[in-house]
């Protein structure tokens, strides 16, 4: 692959896609929230990829998603209450006492008569399949909400570590559309000028790169490999220590590390919201008993690596204003390439009834100083 520079149609093309459409993949699994944030009894609102979802738990803990608008008069029904409906789990709107059951039929209207010819089975919100794995919960969300698709496939699944939940997350906000934040999420070249710590590497400690990278299911990744001899941190796991660091649409990256019989997965998730409001979880799991143990003690750092995440992205935000024209280079930002070709064939896939055919290459050696 040459080093020529690629030129985007315009800098601001995310937030131009916002405006036409929302930019936002449908007919996809999205990272919604750990299981453990939603309690038993508990009813939360989200905006995931612009659609209102109201995320319950029971008070026997089943989890559901239901569109979080009342049908009568819009009010979210996240902000009603649960309410037993002949001996079934209801949410009840907080405007007219109306009743949707978690499968987003509507069981009771009170302001209804004895007689009174009205079926109320007949109303009903959408009804989002919600999958609860390895402590973490996901939404699809169809693209058609009176006709939903049903999932062709499930949610990715964290390798090496069974169905453990994660040990340790962290969430920032990202004031940027999520294709910025998903560049962002996967550019290999930004790391020693954003993340100036004393536990990573600056821009002193540069040095070339070259990974091998190939196709995966919906997605791409970094062959395993042994991590840079300037990424310091990989030292503390100790081992002979390898990593594969997978994204896959619409936004998921997979960090699978090897050290030893143990394994370290790190998953960062970027969620879009809005046109310009995207949700970024870093979440970590381990089979090592003593990382299991130190984890609390690395909160920190999540913390302050996504707010220097965040930071930038503000900084870049007052730049895009002026709807600049933006560059997507060659080698370094290739991925990002992929990504935008990836979410075309993943449109066009959906529009033809057609399976998802993946458009990144057999086998890519990509270089870079970083």
């Amino acid at each position: 692959m040459t080093g020529t520079t690629d030129h985007t149609a315009s800098a601001s093309s995310a937030a131009r896609a916002a405006a036409e459409s929302d930019g936002f993949l449908k007919d996809i699994w999205y990272f919604a929230m750990h299981g453990r944030e939603l309690k038993p009894g508990a009813l939360q609102h989200r905006t995931l990829a612009g659609q209102p979802v109201l995320i319950g738990r029971t008070k026997a803990g089943k989890a559901f998603a239901i569109r979080d608008i009342c049908p009568h008069r819009g009010v979210p029904l996240s902000a009603g209450r649960f309410v037993d409906t002949d001996n079934q789990p209801t949410v009840q709107c907080p405007y007219h006492g109306w009743r949707f059951g978690t499968d987003g039929v509507c069981k009771h209207i009170p302001s209804l008569y004895e007689g009174q010819d009205m079926d109320a089975s007949r109303i009903s919100v959408t009804s989002y399949p919600l999958r609860e794995q390895q402590g973490a919960l996901w939404v699809f969300v169809p693209s058609d909400l009176r006709r939903p698709a049903e999932p062709a496939e499930e949610p990715p699944l964290m390798p090496g570590v069974g169905d453990r939940p994660a040990r340790i997350y962290q969430k920032f906000q990202l004031n940027c559309h999520v294709d910025n934040a998903v560049i962002g999420l996967i550019d290999p070249a930004h790391g020693p000028f954003v993340h100036k710590n004393w536990f990573w590497r600056d821009e002193t400690g540069m040095k070339e790169k070259a990974k091998e990278f190939a196709p995966v299911k919906n997605g791409f990744c970094m062959v395993a490999h042994k991590p840079s001899a300037n990424s310091k941190i990989y030292t503390l796991l100790g081992g002979d220590v390898k990593t594969e660091i997978s994204f896959l649409i619409p936004g998921v990256r997979i960090e699978h590390i090897t050290a030893g019989k143990h394994h370290l997965v790190g998953m960062t998730t970027v969620t879009p919201e809005g046109p310009e409001k995207t949700e970024i979880t870093q979440s970590f799991f381990t089979t090592n008993p003593v990382l299991n143990l130190l984890a609390p003690l690395f909160k920190p750092f999540m913390y302050h690596f996504l707010k220097q995440d965040a930071d930038i992205v503000n900084i870049m935000q007052e730049g895009l204003k002026f709807d600049p024209r933006l560059m997507l280079i060659n080698e370094a930002d290739v991925q990002g390439k992929w990504y935008f070709s990836m979410k075309a064939e993943w449109e066009r896939s959906r529009a033809e009834g057609r399976d998802f055919r993946n458009p990144v290459p057999e086998k890519t050696v990509l270089r870079w100083r970083s």
